[in-house]
């Protein structure tokens, strides 16, 4: 798949990057070959192959999980005692998602 200019630029958009004319020159070759890998990957026949059988454990024997219990948590003047912007009662946080 030969990807275009126009291509790196939708994909730097839609993860809200603003790239300039040289990285886009630059990532345009590498973005090409990890799609190029993916296609030999989609290639492979994988009908044998248990569905995520590298990563599931029994529940017990997985050790990324834990019991969820509650624990002790901070009073909300600890909590936004160091909060840059505190507003009444909550973080204020510069808005994040803007599209021109």
């Amino acid at each position: 798949m030969a990807l275009t200019e126009k291509d790196v630029r939708y994909v730097a958009a839609l993860a809200h990057l603003e790239l300039a004319e040289d990285e886009v020159k630059k990532f345009l070759p590498q973005l090409d070959s990890i799609l190029e890998y993916m296609q030999k990957l989609n290639e492979l026949d994988t009908t044998a192959v248990e569905p995520m059988a590298q990563v599931t454990y029994p529940a017990a024997e997985n050790p990324a999980l834990r019991e969820d219990r509650p624990g002790p948590s901070f009073r909300q003047e600890e909590a936004l005692g160091n909060a840059p912007e505190p507003a009444a009662s909550y973080f204020k946080v510069p808005r994040v998602i803007e599209r021109e």
